[in-house]
């Protein structure tokens, strides 16, 4: 009983980081829309973020190494949140490091630069940020329903990461100065189609938590270089 007792509260402390490894990503990928469109306060509060995240995603890794070793062998839901969580923290800190990703990509963009795209970076960016709030809640609260919501929700990223490409295309070929900065711009896109995708992961791990399955439909991403 004594056991048992200890080990609900590490589960309570993993949960704990997770909520706060979830807020921390949640508030840098908002701020990341803000610095794809100019910010440079937001570009500049991003860039200081490494320390912070590094911290979060100790904390939950060594809790669910105690969870393991105080309780041998984790059985039934206990095991899948456990080993949920260790994958979602992954999940969370890539996620979490594209931010600064994209702050570092558009540090020498001017902002009129950028305005062609800015309303696609904006809503990519807030779409992006709920579709990690309700993963990691998902994940929390064993809500199957609200992590297939956002497993569907990603469709609506993909189709602004077309747009955002399409216009981008158009500055080439209509000769705009702006142009010069396409890789970098189509980047940004890339990375929050990516963040959308990882969220999905989240959400799928959400449903392993219920169902001992995970499953989520893996496509190729079309941001080539970006971290797995």
């Amino acid at each position: 009983m004594q056991t048992r007792t200890k080990l609900t509260g590490q589960l309570g402390d993993i949960k704990d980081y997770i909520v706060r490894f979830k807020e921390k990503c949640v508030s840098d990928v908002r701020a990341s829309g803000l610095a794809a469109t100019g910010d440079r306060g937001a570009q500049e509060g991003l860039a200081g973020g490494r320390k912070a995240e590094d911290r979060l995603r100790q904390g939950i890794e060594e809790a669910c190494l105690d969870a393991m070793l105080l309780q041998q062998p984790l059985i039934g839901n206990d095991l899948r949140f456990v080993s949920g969580a260790f994958r979602i923290v992954s999940d969370l800190s890539h996620i979490d490091g594209m931010t600064r990703d994209v702050a570092f990509l558009v540090e020498d963009i001017p902002a009129k630069a950028s305005a062609k795209v800015s309303d696609e970076f904006l809503a990519m960016s807030e779409k992006c940020a709920v579709m990690v709030q309700r993963a990691s809640v998902a994940f929390i609260n064993s809500d199957i329903e609200l992590a297939q919501s956002v497993i569907e929700a990603d469709d609506a990223v993909n189709s602004l990461y077309a747009e955002a490409e399409e216009k981008l295309v158009m500055l080439i070929r209509e000769g705009k100065s702006s142009a010069k900065y396409l890789p970098e711009l189509l980047m940004v896109a890339k990375y929050y189609e990516r963040i959308g995708d990882l969220s999905k992961r989240v959400a799928a791990w959400a449903i392993f938590r219920v169902t001992g399955e995970h499953k989520v439909e893996e496509k190729p991403s079309q941001a080539g270089g970006l971290e797995q």
